[in-house]
Protein backbone atom coordinates (compact mmCIF):
# COMPACT_ATOMS: atom_id res chain seq x y z
CA UNK A 1 0.00 0.00 0.00
CA UNK A 2 1.39 3.75 -1.12
CA UNK A 3 0.74 6.50 1.34
CA UNK A 4 -1.89 7.99 -1.20
CA UNK A 5 -4.44 4.07 -0.31
CA UNK A 6 -5.09 5.24 3.06
CA UNK A 7 -8.41 4.30 4.21
CA UNK A 8 -10.85 6.87 2.47
CA UNK A 9 -12.39 7.04 6.75
CA UNK A 10 -8.91 7.89 7.98
CA UNK A 11 -9.66 10.59 10.60
CA UNK A 12 -8.04 14.57 9.02
CA UNK A 13 -7.01 15.09 12.13
CA UNK A 14 -4.70 12.42 13.17
CA UNK A 15 -3.27 12.96 9.67
CA UNK A 16 -2.87 16.57 9.93
CA UNK A 17 -1.03 15.82 13.01
CA UNK A 18 1.39 13.10 11.69
CA UNK A 19 2.52 15.52 8.95
CA UNK A 20 3.25 18.04 11.19
CA UNK A 21 5.15 15.91 13.88
CA UNK A 22 7.04 15.15 10.35
CA UNK A 23 7.78 18.44 8.95
CA UNK A 24 9.11 19.65 12.55
CA UNK A 25 11.31 16.75 13.00
CA UNK A 26 12.52 17.29 9.39
CA UNK A 27 12.71 20.95 9.79
CA UNK A 28 14.79 20.72 13.11
CA UNK A 29 17.19 17.75 11.33
CA UNK A 30 17.92 20.36 7.69
CA UNK A 31 17.81 23.32 9.57
CA UNK A 32 20.92 21.39 12.22
CA UNK A 33 22.39 20.38 8.79
CA UNK A 34 22.39 24.02 6.75
CA UNK A 35 23.79 25.10 10.29
CA UNK A 36 26.27 22.30 10.57
CA UNK A 37 27.54 22.73 7.16
CA UNK A 38 27.62 26.65 7.29
CA UNK A 39 30.08 25.83 10.30
CA UNK A 40 32.69 23.53 8.21
CA UNK A 41 31.59 20.11 8.56
CA UNK A 42 31.72 17.44 11.32
CA UNK A 43 35.30 17.88 12.29
CA UNK A 44 34.69 21.27 13.45
CA UNK A 45 34.57 22.19 17.21
CA UNK A 46 30.96 22.54 17.30
CA UNK A 47 30.70 18.78 18.97
CA UNK A 48 29.75 18.60 22.48
CA UNK A 49 32.36 17.65 24.90
CA UNK A 50 30.70 14.82 26.33
CA UNK A 51 29.78 12.73 23.02
CA UNK A 52 33.42 14.03 22.12
CA UNK A 53 35.14 12.01 24.77
CA UNK A 54 33.11 9.14 24.70
CA UNK A 55 33.48 9.16 20.78
CA UNK A 56 37.87 9.71 21.19
CA UNK A 57 37.35 7.03 24.13
CA UNK A 58 36.72 4.19 22.23
CA UNK A 59 38.17 5.30 18.55
CA UNK A 60 41.59 5.43 20.34
CA UNK A 61 44.00 1.79 20.87
CA UNK A 62 44.38 3.14 24.40
CA UNK A 63 41.99 1.16 27.12
CA UNK A 64 39.22 3.60 28.75
CA UNK A 65 40.31 3.42 32.31
CA UNK A 66 37.91 1.23 34.37
CA UNK A 67 37.22 3.51 37.32
CA UNK A 68 36.10 6.18 35.06
CA UNK A 69 33.98 4.50 32.90
CA UNK A 70 31.01 5.27 33.97
CA UNK A 71 32.10 8.78 33.58
CA UNK A 72 31.47 8.61 30.25
CA UNK A 73 28.06 6.84 30.00
CA UNK A 74 24.78 9.22 29.18
CA UNK A 75 23.59 10.44 32.48
CA UNK A 76 19.90 9.01 33.38
CA UNK A 77 20.62 6.36 30.10
CA UNK A 78 17.84 4.41 31.31
CA UNK A 79 15.33 7.09 30.52
CA UNK A 80 17.30 7.30 27.34
CA UNK A 81 16.95 3.98 25.66
CA UNK A 82 13.35 4.06 26.03
CA UNK A 83 12.87 6.09 22.74
CA UNK A 84 14.98 3.11 20.90
CA UNK A 85 12.75 0.88 22.45
CA UNK A 86 9.76 2.41 21.53
CA UNK A 87 10.67 2.15 17.82
CA UNK A 88 11.42 -1.71 18.07
CA UNK A 89 8.07 -2.35 19.95
CA UNK A 90 6.66 -0.38 16.83
CA UNK A 91 8.16 -2.64 14.43
CA UNK A 92 7.39 -5.67 16.16
CA UNK A 93 3.58 -4.54 17.57
CA UNK A 94 1.93 -2.47 15.64
CA UNK A 95 1.47 -4.55 12.35
CA UNK A 96 -0.22 -7.12 14.22
CA UNK A 97 -2.73 -5.32 15.94
CA UNK A 98 -6.08 -4.85 14.13
CA UNK A 99 -6.42 -0.90 15.12
CA UNK A 100 -3.21 -0.28 14.05
CA UNK A 101 -2.03 -2.91 11.09
CA UNK A 102 -3.70 -0.64 7.97
CA UNK A 103 -2.25 2.49 9.62
CA UNK A 104 1.08 1.35 9.84
CA UNK A 105 0.84 -0.06 6.00
CA UNK A 106 1.73 3.95 5.64
CA UNK A 107 5.46 5.09 4.79
CA UNK A 108 4.27 8.35 6.42
CA UNK A 109 2.76 6.28 9.59
CA UNK A 110 6.21 4.55 10.15
CA UNK A 111 8.09 8.21 9.81
CA UNK A 112 5.66 9.81 12.29
CA UNK A 113 6.70 6.80 14.69
CA UNK A 114 10.85 7.96 13.93
CA UNK A 115 10.06 11.36 13.81
CA UNK A 116 8.69 11.21 17.36
CA UNK A 117 11.46 8.52 19.05
CA UNK A 118 13.98 10.99 17.06
CA UNK A 119 12.85 14.29 18.89
CA UNK A 120 12.52 12.44 21.90
CA UNK A 121 16.59 11.54 21.79
CA UNK A 122 17.37 15.08 20.92
CA UNK A 123 14.52 16.28 24.21
CA UNK A 124 16.71 13.78 25.94
CA UNK A 125 20.55 15.15 25.19
CA UNK A 126 19.29 18.66 25.69
CA UNK A 127 17.84 17.83 29.03
CA UNK A 128 20.99 15.98 30.13
CA UNK A 129 23.75 17.71 28.59
CA UNK A 130 22.91 20.64 27.14
CA UNK A 131 21.67 22.06 23.66
CA UNK A 132 25.36 21.57 22.61
CA UNK A 133 24.97 18.13 22.67
CA UNK A 134 22.69 17.78 20.21
CA UNK A 135 24.93 18.84 17.32
CA UNK A 136 26.65 16.02 18.14
CA UNK A 137 24.41 12.87 18.15
CA UNK A 138 22.96 14.24 14.62
CA UNK A 139 26.59 14.64 13.59
CA UNK A 140 26.87 10.98 14.24
CA UNK A 141 23.75 9.44 13.74
CA UNK A 142 22.49 11.45 10.54
CA UNK A 143 25.81 12.75 8.67
CA UNK A 144 28.54 9.35 9.90
CA UNK A 145 26.33 6.92 9.81
CA UNK A 146 22.57 7.74 7.96
CA UNK A 147 23.09 9.60 5.04
CA UNK A 148 26.23 7.14 4.04
CA UNK A 149 23.70 3.94 5.01
CA UNK A 150 21.30 5.06 2.83
CA UNK A 151 23.01 6.90 -0.05
CA UNK A 152 24.25 2.97 -0.48
CA UNK A 153 21.45 1.42 -0.22
CA UNK A 154 19.23 3.76 -2.21
CA UNK A 155 22.14 3.61 -5.07
CA UNK A 156 21.86 -0.28 -5.49
CA UNK A 157 18.34 -0.60 -5.13
CA UNK A 158 17.64 1.96 -8.19
CA UNK A 159 19.78 0.69 -10.46
CA UNK A 160 19.53 -3.13 -9.77
CA UNK A 161 15.91 -1.83 -10.32
CA UNK A 162 16.81 -1.16 -13.84
CA UNK A 163 18.21 -5.18 -14.29
CA UNK A 164 15.30 -7.23 -14.99
CA UNK A 165 16.06 -10.86 -15.32
CA UNK A 166 12.93 -11.95 -17.58
CA UNK A 167 11.56 -15.81 -17.73
CA UNK A 168 9.52 -18.36 -15.58
CA UNK A 169 11.01 -21.15 -14.58
CA UNK A 170 9.15 -24.12 -12.56
CA UNK A 171 9.14 -23.18 -9.36
CA UNK A 172 10.77 -26.48 -8.04
CA UNK A 173 13.11 -26.98 -5.20
CA UNK A 174 16.11 -26.98 -7.52
CA UNK A 175 15.13 -23.81 -9.21
CA UNK A 176 15.18 -21.78 -5.85
CA UNK A 177 17.66 -23.41 -4.72
CA UNK A 178 19.64 -22.23 -7.36
CA UNK A 179 18.09 -18.63 -7.15
CA UNK A 180 19.21 -18.94 -3.60
CA UNK A 181 23.09 -20.20 -4.31
CA UNK A 182 23.66 -17.66 -6.97
CA UNK A 183 22.58 -14.57 -5.03
CA UNK A 184 24.58 -16.04 -1.81
CA UNK A 185 27.57 -16.13 -4.68
CA UNK A 186 27.31 -12.69 -5.92
CA UNK A 187 26.47 -10.37 -2.77
CA UNK A 188 30.04 -10.31 -2.01
CA UNK A 189 30.31 -8.58 -5.02
CA UNK A 190 27.41 -6.53 -5.93
CA UNK A 191 26.14 -5.70 -2.13
CA UNK A 192 23.73 -7.69 0.07
CA UNK A 193 21.30 -5.15 -1.50
CA UNK A 194 21.98 -5.07 -4.89
CA UNK A 195 22.20 -8.99 -5.30
CA UNK A 196 18.67 -8.80 -3.11
CA UNK A 197 17.09 -6.38 -5.10
CA UNK A 198 18.29 -8.13 -8.55
CA UNK A 199 17.15 -11.71 -7.15
CA UNK A 200 14.05 -11.26 -5.08
CA UNK A 201 11.11 -10.22 -8.20
CA UNK A 202 12.26 -13.09 -10.26
CA UNK A 203 12.20 -15.71 -7.60
CA UNK A 204 8.50 -13.55 -6.31
CA UNK A 205 7.37 -14.18 -10.35
CA UNK A 206 8.55 -17.68 -10.57
CA UNK A 207 6.60 -19.04 -7.33
CA UNK A 208 3.82 -16.63 -7.65
CA UNK A 209 1.39 -19.68 -8.35
CA UNK A 210 2.77 -21.45 -5.24
CA UNK A 211 0.97 -21.05 -2.23
CA UNK A 212 3.87 -22.01 0.34
CA UNK A 213 6.29 -19.30 -0.26
CA UNK A 214 7.10 -17.41 2.37
CA UNK A 215 9.87 -19.90 3.65
CA UNK A 216 11.74 -19.33 0.62
CA UNK A 217 11.40 -15.79 0.96
CA UNK A 218 12.81 -15.41 4.53
CA UNK A 219 15.54 -18.29 3.39
CA UNK A 220 16.57 -15.73 0.91
CA UNK A 221 16.99 -12.71 3.66
CA UNK A 222 19.00 -15.34 5.53
CA UNK A 223 21.52 -16.14 2.59
CA UNK A 224 21.23 -13.57 -0.33
CA UNK A 225 20.60 -9.84 2.35
CA UNK A 226 22.94 -11.42 5.09
CA UNK A 227 24.91 -14.35 4.95
CA UNK A 228 26.40 -14.05 0.97
CA UNK A 229 28.15 -10.33 1.64
CA UNK A 230 30.88 -11.66 3.90
CA UNK A 231 33.81 -11.93 1.28
CA UNK A 232 34.60 -8.39 0.15
CA UNK A 233 33.86 -5.03 2.26
CA UNK A 234 31.42 -4.23 -0.26
CA UNK A 235 29.00 -7.36 0.18
CA UNK A 236 27.31 -6.23 3.54
CA UNK A 237 28.20 -2.31 5.61
CA UNK A 238 29.77 -3.98 8.44
CA UNK A 239 32.53 -4.83 6.82
CA UNK A 240 32.64 -1.81 4.75
CA UNK A 241 33.31 0.12 8.22
CA UNK A 242 36.22 -2.16 8.76
CA UNK A 243 37.73 -1.46 5.56
CA UNK A 244 37.38 2.71 6.46
CA UNK A 245 39.32 1.91 9.86
CA UNK A 246 41.66 -0.08 7.71
CA UNK A 247 41.00 -3.56 7.17
CA UNK A 248 42.84 -4.79 4.02
CA UNK A 249 40.13 -5.16 1.41
CA UNK A 250 40.99 -8.54 0.86
CA UNK A 251 41.19 -9.29 3.94
CA UNK A 252 37.62 -10.39 3.67
CA UNK A 253 38.35 -13.02 1.44
CA UNK A 254 40.28 -15.50 3.97
CA UNK A 255 36.20 -15.89 5.64
CA UNK A 256 35.45 -17.97 2.83
CA UNK A 257 35.24 -21.39 4.78
CA UNK A 258 32.74 -19.97 7.46
CA UNK A 259 30.83 -17.95 4.81
CA UNK A 260 30.96 -21.81 2.34
CA UNK A 261 30.18 -23.70 5.87
CA UNK A 262 27.21 -21.80 6.74
CA UNK A 263 25.90 -21.01 3.11
CA UNK A 264 25.98 -25.04 2.02
CA UNK A 265 24.36 -25.60 5.25
CA UNK A 266 21.54 -23.38 5.18
CA UNK A 267 20.93 -25.01 1.46
CA UNK A 268 20.71 -27.73 2.13
CA UNK A 269 18.23 -27.13 4.95
CA UNK A 270 16.28 -25.19 2.51
CA UNK A 271 16.19 -28.06 -0.13
CA UNK A 272 14.53 -30.56 2.34
CA UNK A 273 12.14 -27.76 3.56
CA UNK A 274 11.08 -26.64 0.34
CA UNK A 275 11.04 -30.09 -1.02
CA UNK A 276 8.47 -31.02 2.10
CA UNK A 277 6.06 -27.58 1.28
CA UNK A 278 6.25 -28.34 -2.16
CA UNK A 279 4.49 -31.89 -2.18
CA UNK A 280 1.60 -29.74 -0.19
CA UNK A 281 1.29 -27.64 -3.71
CA UNK A 282 -2.45 -28.74 -5.02
CA UNK A 283 -2.09 -30.99 -8.06
CA UNK A 284 -3.27 -27.38 -10.02
CA UNK A 285 -0.93 -25.40 -8.98
CA UNK A 286 1.92 -27.62 -9.87
CA UNK A 287 0.88 -27.99 -13.32
CA UNK A 288 -0.07 -24.86 -14.07
CA UNK A 289 3.50 -23.91 -13.07
CA UNK A 290 5.36 -26.65 -15.12
CA UNK A 291 3.32 -25.49 -18.54
CA UNK A 292 3.69 -21.73 -17.53
CA UNK A 293 7.56 -21.38 -18.43
CA UNK A 294 9.47 -18.80 -20.39
CA UNK A 295 13.96 -19.10 -20.75
CA UNK A 296 15.64 -16.81 -18.97
CA UNK A 297 17.27 -13.28 -20.19
CA UNK A 298 18.42 -10.28 -18.89
CA UNK A 299 17.19 -6.83 -19.50
CA UNK A 300 18.79 -3.44 -18.73
CA UNK A 301 22.26 -5.31 -18.36
CA UNK A 302 23.54 -1.86 -19.01
CA UNK A 303 23.00 -1.02 -15.52
CA UNK A 304 25.90 -3.48 -14.52
CA UNK A 305 28.42 -0.89 -15.45
CA UNK A 306 27.09 1.58 -13.09
CA UNK A 307 26.91 -1.23 -10.51
CA UNK A 308 30.50 -1.33 -11.07
CA UNK A 309 31.00 2.12 -10.44
CA UNK A 310 29.22 1.61 -7.49
CA UNK A 311 31.50 -1.05 -6.30
CA UNK A 312 34.09 1.48 -7.38
CA UNK A 313 33.06 4.35 -4.98
CA UNK A 314 32.72 1.93 -2.25
CA UNK A 315 36.16 0.25 -2.49
CA UNK A 316 38.07 3.32 -3.56
CA UNK A 317 36.82 6.84 -2.75
CA UNK A 318 37.38 7.79 0.85
CA UNK A 319 37.98 11.43 1.81
CA UNK A 320 40.92 9.54 4.64
CA UNK A 321 42.84 8.07 1.28
CA UNK A 322 43.73 9.86 -1.68
CA UNK A 323 41.90 8.78 -5.11
CA UNK A 324 43.67 6.60 -7.17
CA UNK A 325 45.87 7.54 -9.79
CA UNK A 326 44.86 11.10 -8.94
CA UNK A 327 46.32 11.05 -5.74
CA UNK A 328 43.76 13.57 -4.23
CA UNK A 329 41.85 13.65 -1.60
CA UNK A 330 38.06 13.65 -1.91
CA UNK A 331 36.10 15.70 0.00
CA UNK A 332 33.38 14.28 2.73
CA UNK A 333 30.34 13.27 0.70
CA UNK A 334 32.14 13.18 -2.72
CA UNK A 335 31.53 8.99 -2.66
CA UNK A 336 27.62 9.47 -2.09
CA UNK A 337 27.52 12.41 -4.58
CA UNK A 338 29.30 10.03 -7.35
CA UNK A 339 26.84 7.48 -6.36
CA UNK A 340 24.01 9.62 -6.97
CA UNK A 341 25.69 10.54 -10.22
CA UNK A 342 25.41 7.32 -11.12
CA UNK A 343 21.86 6.31 -10.08
CA UNK A 344 20.78 9.48 -12.19
CA UNK A 345 22.50 7.66 -15.47
CA UNK A 346 21.01 4.64 -14.87
CA UNK A 347 17.49 6.69 -13.77
CA UNK A 348 18.02 8.69 -17.72
CA UNK A 349 19.34 6.04 -19.84
CA UNK A 350 17.15 2.50 -18.60
CA UNK A 351 14.28 2.05 -20.75
CA UNK A 352 10.76 2.77 -18.30
CA UNK A 353 9.27 -0.85 -19.33
CA UNK A 354 12.32 -2.21 -17.56
CA UNK A 355 11.57 -0.89 -14.40
CA UNK A 356 7.71 -1.72 -15.20
CA UNK A 357 8.74 -4.80 -16.17
CA UNK A 358 10.45 -5.16 -12.12
CA UNK A 359 7.26 -3.10 -10.86
CA UNK A 360 9.68 -0.96 -9.54
CA UNK A 361 8.91 2.00 -6.97
CA UNK A 362 10.08 3.30 -4.27
CA UNK A 363 8.26 1.83 -1.43
CA UNK A 364 10.28 0.06 -0.23
CA UNK A 365 13.44 1.57 -0.14
CA UNK A 366 11.41 5.24 1.61
CA UNK A 367 10.12 2.61 4.50
CA UNK A 368 13.61 1.70 4.99
CA UNK A 369 14.70 5.56 5.41
CA UNK A 370 11.92 6.22 7.30
CA UNK A 371 12.04 4.31 10.21
CA UNK A 372 16.00 3.58 9.90
CA UNK A 373 16.34 7.56 10.77
CA UNK A 374 14.62 7.30 13.71
CA UNK A 375 16.81 4.01 14.71
CA UNK A 376 20.21 5.66 14.06
CA UNK A 377 18.95 8.58 16.08
CA UNK A 378 17.11 6.75 19.10
CA UNK A 379 20.18 4.27 18.99
CA UNK A 380 23.06 6.48 19.85
CA UNK A 381 22.19 6.41 23.58
CA UNK A 382 22.20 2.41 23.92
CA UNK A 383 25.71 2.75 21.73
CA UNK A 384 27.11 5.26 23.90
CA UNK A 385 26.32 2.92 26.65
CA UNK A 386 27.93 0.16 25.39
CA UNK A 387 31.24 2.13 24.58
CA UNK A 388 31.40 3.64 27.89
CA UNK A 389 31.50 -0.02 29.50
CA UNK A 390 34.17 -0.49 27.16
CA UNK A 391 37.12 -1.56 30.04
CA UNK A 392 34.71 -3.76 32.11
CA UNK A 393 33.33 -5.72 28.74
CA UNK A 394 36.95 -6.26 27.25
CA UNK A 395 38.32 -7.69 30.92
CA UNK A 396 35.64 -10.40 30.55
CA UNK A 397 35.26 -10.74 26.96
CA UNK A 398 38.39 -12.46 25.95
CA UNK A 399 37.62 -14.83 23.48
CA UNK A 400 36.45 -14.79 20.46
CA UNK A 401 33.11 -17.04 20.58
CA UNK A 402 32.32 -14.48 22.95
CA UNK A 403 33.17 -11.79 20.13
CA UNK A 404 30.93 -13.47 18.05
CA UNK A 405 27.69 -14.11 20.02
CA UNK A 406 27.95 -10.46 21.89
CA UNK A 407 28.02 -8.68 18.29
CA UNK A 408 25.63 -10.77 16.60
CA UNK A 409 23.15 -10.75 19.42
CA UNK A 410 23.63 -6.62 19.25
CA UNK A 411 23.25 -6.48 15.68
CA UNK A 412 19.97 -8.13 15.39
CA UNK A 413 18.69 -5.38 17.13
CA UNK A 414 21.15 -2.39 16.97
CA UNK A 415 21.92 -2.51 13.08
CA UNK A 416 24.71 -4.80 12.53
CA UNK A 417 26.85 -1.89 11.06
CA UNK A 418 27.32 -0.05 14.13
CA UNK A 419 27.61 -2.65 16.21
CA UNK A 420 30.80 -3.96 13.98
CA UNK A 421 32.39 -0.59 14.41
CA UNK A 422 32.16 -1.08 18.73
CA UNK A 423 33.66 -3.92 18.44
CA UNK A 424 36.08 -3.53 16.41
CA UNK A 425 37.10 -0.84 18.18
CA UNK A 426 36.46 -2.67 21.64
CA UNK A 427 38.84 -5.26 20.23
CA UNK A 428 41.83 -3.06 20.26
CA UNK A 429 41.48 -2.30 23.82
CA UNK A 430 42.60 -5.35 25.31
CA UNK A 431 46.18 -6.24 26.18
CA UNK A 432 47.48 -8.72 23.66
CA UNK A 433 48.75 -11.95 24.32
CA UNK A 434 52.51 -13.21 22.99
CA UNK A 435 52.66 -14.56 19.75
CA UNK A 436 48.89 -13.79 19.25
CA UNK A 437 48.28 -13.28 14.96
CA UNK A 438 47.40 -9.59 14.08
CA UNK A 439 45.67 -8.29 11.37
CA UNK A 440 47.87 -4.60 10.63
CA UNK A 441 45.36 -2.17 10.09
CA UNK A 442 46.10 0.68 7.70
CA UNK A 443 46.71 4.06 9.53
CA UNK A 444 48.45 2.72 12.23
CA UNK A 445 47.30 0.34 15.28
CA UNK A 446 46.38 -3.87 14.67
CA UNK A 447 43.13 -6.02 15.89
CA UNK A 448 43.65 -10.09 16.24
CA UNK A 449 42.96 -11.96 13.87
CA UNK A 450 40.70 -14.30 15.47
CA UNK A 451 38.83 -11.41 17.35
CA UNK A 452 38.13 -9.50 13.95
CA UNK A 453 36.98 -12.44 12.63
CA UNK A 454 34.19 -13.61 15.03
CA UNK A 455 33.61 -9.67 14.89
CA UNK A 456 33.04 -10.13 11.32
CA UNK A 457 30.73 -13.24 11.31
CA UNK A 458 28.94 -12.24 14.46
CA UNK A 459 27.71 -8.73 12.62
CA UNK A 460 26.86 -9.83 9.01
CA UNK A 461 25.65 -13.37 9.56
CA UNK A 462 23.37 -12.60 12.91
CA UNK A 463 22.04 -9.54 10.63
CA UNK A 464 19.75 -12.07 9.57
CA UNK A 465 18.03 -12.92 13.09
CA UNK A 466 15.98 -9.94 12.96
CA UNK A 467 14.23 -7.64 10.42
CA UNK A 468 15.94 -4.31 11.35
CA UNK A 469 19.54 -6.56 11.43
CA UNK A 470 20.34 -5.57 8.37
CA UNK A 471 19.01 -2.80 5.35
CA UNK A 472 17.84 -5.30 2.69
CA UNK A 473 15.80 -7.40 4.81
CA UNK A 474 12.91 -4.65 5.05
CA UNK A 475 13.41 -4.09 1.63
CA UNK A 476 12.92 -7.62 0.56
CA UNK A 477 10.06 -7.49 3.28
CA UNK A 478 8.65 -4.98 1.71
CA UNK A 479 8.60 -5.93 -1.82
CA UNK A 480 7.46 -9.34 -1.08
CA UNK A 481 4.41 -7.82 0.84
CA UNK A 482 4.01 -5.42 -2.07
CA UNK A 483 3.58 -8.98 -4.36
CA UNK A 484 0.79 -10.34 -1.99
CA UNK A 485 3.09 -12.67 0.02
CA UNK A 486 1.59 -12.20 3.38
CA UNK A 487 5.60 -11.80 5.41
CA UNK A 488 5.53 -13.30 9.40
CA UNK A 489 5.42 -9.96 11.45
CA UNK A 490 8.64 -9.18 13.75
CA UNK A 491 8.59 -11.61 16.39
CA UNK A 492 6.84 -14.52 13.73
CA UNK A 493 10.05 -13.80 11.91
CA UNK A 494 12.12 -14.46 14.66
CA UNK A 495 10.44 -17.06 17.22
CA UNK A 496 9.29 -19.00 13.82
CA UNK A 497 12.30 -19.08 11.28
CA UNK A 498 15.50 -17.00 12.67
CA UNK A 499 15.75 -18.85 16.06
CA UNK A 500 14.68 -22.18 14.66
CA UNK A 501 17.12 -22.47 11.53
CA UNK A 502 19.87 -19.82 11.93
CA UNK A 503 20.61 -20.81 15.81
CA UNK A 504 21.69 -24.18 15.87
CA UNK A 505 23.51 -23.11 12.36
CA UNK A 506 25.45 -20.77 14.54
CA UNK A 507 26.44 -22.78 16.90
CA UNK A 508 27.63 -25.21 14.82
CA UNK A 509 29.74 -22.45 13.12
CA UNK A 510 31.28 -21.64 16.87
CA UNK A 511 32.18 -25.31 17.42
CA UNK A 512 33.73 -26.00 13.92
CA UNK A 513 35.75 -22.27 13.98
CA UNK A 514 36.18 -21.16 17.02
CA UNK A 515 35.81 -23.51 19.40
CA UNK A 516 37.53 -26.78 18.06
CA UNK A 517 39.19 -25.83 14.96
Amino acid sequence: MNDHDLQPDTPAKPRTLAKAICWLASLVIVGWLIAHIAGGGHHGPHHDAAHAEVVEAVHTDVAVDESSEHAHAPAFWGIGIIPFLVILGSIAVLPLMKKTEHWWESNLSRYMVAALVGLATMAYYWITQGAGAIGGVLDHAILQEYIPFIVLLFSLYVISGGIQLVGDMPATPRTNVTYIAVGALIASFVGTTGASMLLIRPILRTNRQRKHKVHTIVMFIFLVSNVGGSLLPIGDPPLFLGYLNGVPFFWTLGLWPQWLFCCVLLLVIYWVWDAVMYRRESEAAVAFDATDVEPLRLRGSLNLVWLLGIIFCVAFVNPENPLPVLGWYPFEFFREGLMLLLVGISLVLTSKSVREGNHFNYHAITEVAALFIGIFIAMQVPIEVLKAQGAAITSELNQPWMYFWMTGILSSVLDNAPTYLVFFNLAQTGSVEEGTALVELGGGGSISVELLVAISLGSVFMGAMTYIGNGPNFMVKAIAEHSGVKMPSFIGYVFKYSIPVLLPVFILVVLVFMLFP
